[in-house]
């Protein structure tokens, strides 16, 4: 009787080890399930509707946090016209890098809209400065493993910032003493007074310059004041024959550019460009000729005064003057008959 009740004891301890056994394998390997570093993967995360200031930190800020922890909080805005800012507590401590990388322990800042990771930080390092989203939302990641916890942790502040509506790009505005030559003739051609010009010119002293230009001196006394415009003498014909006129030989307004004219290619006139009788027009009347041209019979040349801006030597600015410029008029036309040859 006692040997049977020995056994049934031996046999009851040896089911009982094997039972303790098999547990203890079975939790060694549920607590195995780990990332690199130790940590048991998770991929459940909080998210947090943002609509106003707020704090994220790690457990027992400023003490000491726990081990084998994985945290995860995706803050999201309440609206898309607002970012999230993310400001670091100075206090900040976690479990010290290796080889200058964050393995163990370490809270890591994401761009979820872009899958970017804006950083990742551990030990006693500075703190960054604040970060701003990219779009309406950021998350966050705490993870620490079994060894080496640390304080004070973490604590991060979220607050929300409206979106900055892009500035427009401003045009590269280039000074005109630094402008080319055919730069500055396409602007000063643009403006519709010669006070405009000035003004464009040297904004800070644009009025003195106008004095300047107007004084009688010696180079702006030109023909101009002598030599004026001769007005055309009224003609007696009849209705009919004045149209054949008025379309056939005969001078009438033509535009010209005073730089082409006068082939200064290094100068500035403004206004830069004039209107001057010109021979034009039609010579369908003439008779037994095959090659008649509208030609000038009568020529004169007349003095037009204008403001003439030239760069000065050794990039000393511009040099602002009123001068005269001689133009060809044409004062009588007539068709002419050419040969063939002479064409």
């Amino acid at each position: 009787m006692i040997l049977t009740f020995l056994l049934l004891l031996v046999s009851a301890v040896q089911h009982h080890g094997s039972s303790a056994e098999t547990s203890h394998s079975s939790k060694f390997q549920h607590t195995s399930v780990k990332e690199q570093n130790g940590v048991q993967d998770s991929q459940h995360e909080k998210v947090l509707t943002v609509s106003g200031d707020g704090i994220i930190q790690s457990p027992d800020f400023p003490h000491t946090y726990p081990r084998n922890t994985v945290l995860v909080w995706r803050l999201v805005t309440a609206h898309e016209s607002m970012r999230i800012q993310l400001t670091f507590d100075e206090r900040f401590g976690l479990e010290d890098p290796e080889d200058g990388i964050c393995k163990y322990d370490f809270v890591e800042i994401e761009e979820p809209t872009e899958g970017t990771i804006l950083g990742r930080w551990c030990g006693s390092q500075p703190v960054p400065g604040p970060l701003v989203s990219k779009g309406s939302q950021i998350r966050i990641r705490f993870i620490s493993d079994e060894y080496f916890p640390s304080d004070p942790g973490f604590c991060i502040r979220y607050s929300l910032l409206p979106v900055k509506a892009p500035e427009p790009e401003r045009p590269v505005i280039v000074p005109p003493s630094l402008q080319s030559v055919d730069m500055l003739t396409e602007v000063v051609s643009s403006f519709s007074t010669v006070e405009d010009v000035m003004k464009y010119l040297e904004p800070d002293r644009w009025k003195l310059d106008i004095e300047d230009l107007y004084k009688p001196t010696w180079h702006v006394l030109g023909k101009s004041f002598i030599h004026s415009k001769k007005s055309r003498g009224a003609v007696d014909l009849n209705l009919l024959k004045e149209e054949v006129r008025l379309y056939s030989c005969t001078p009438r307004n033509f535009s010209v550019s005073l730089r082409e004219e006068l082939k200064r290619t290094d100068s500035i006139f403004w206004p830069n460009c004039l209107l001057v009788k010109r021979c034009g027009g039609n010579c369908a009347c003439c008779h037994s000729c095959f090659n008649c041209q509208c030609v000038p019979t009568k020529v004169t040349k007349k003095y037009h005064e204008v403001l003439l801006l030239r760069y000065r030597s050794g990039g000393r600015g511009l040099q602002k003057s009123l001068t005269d410029v001689p133009l060809e008029h044409h004062e009588e036309c007539s068709c002419m008959c050419k040969d063939d040859s002479d064409g």
